[in-house]
């Protein structure tokens, strides 16, 4: 019989190369996606069970960087305004434009391997963040990280670790 670890020490596995993985942010959407090539923009996440450092290395070498901390993810929209978070940091819609209607409920919610990360770039460029990993994944693939980024500049992004 299998041991199971306890999902703090699941989220670990994001750091298992020296206390680092590296990502990929891939436009989708927006004036980046519609360059060719596609630019493809790296980056690096550190740190170990609640939260730690994020670098992105955007457009012309803007270097972005900001923190990741595990979260609860949203309850999706039901329009009420009274909402505790305001609809330009909700990532919601952001899942399903990148992945599929109804892969937010489908995966996200609810999962208790999911992080926000909110990084800065040297030149003005903000990029909110939102990552989960599935429980289900391969013991032969530990990071198996999705999510989705969106900037200030219109760009909306699918996030693999």
């Amino acid at each position: 019989m299998k041991n199971r670890l306890p999902l703090r020490v699941l989220f670990l596995g994001i750091f298992l190369a020296a206390g680092c993985a590296e990502g990929r942010l891939y436009p989708v959407r927006g004036p980046y996606s519609t360059q060719s090539p596609v630019p493809v923009f790296i980056a690096k996440a550190s740190g170990i069970f609640n939260s730690g450092n994020i670098s992105v290395v955007l457009e012309n070498g803007e270097k972005g960087k900001g923190r990741w901390v595990r979260a609860q993810a949203d309850p999706v929209s039901t329009g009420d305004s009274a909402s505790s978070r305001s609809a330009a940091t909700n990532l919601t819609s952001v899942w399903d434009t990148v992945y599929g209607q109804g892969f937010y409920v489908s995966h996200v919610l609810g999962n208790n391997l999911f992080a926000r990360a909110e990084v800065n770039g040297d030149r003005g460029t903000t990029l909110q963040m939102e990552m989960y990993r599935s429980a289900g994944g391969s013991e032969d693939s530990p990071i198996n990280i999705k999510g989705v980024a969106r900037d200030n500049k219109s760009n909306v992004y699918k996030v693999v670790f």
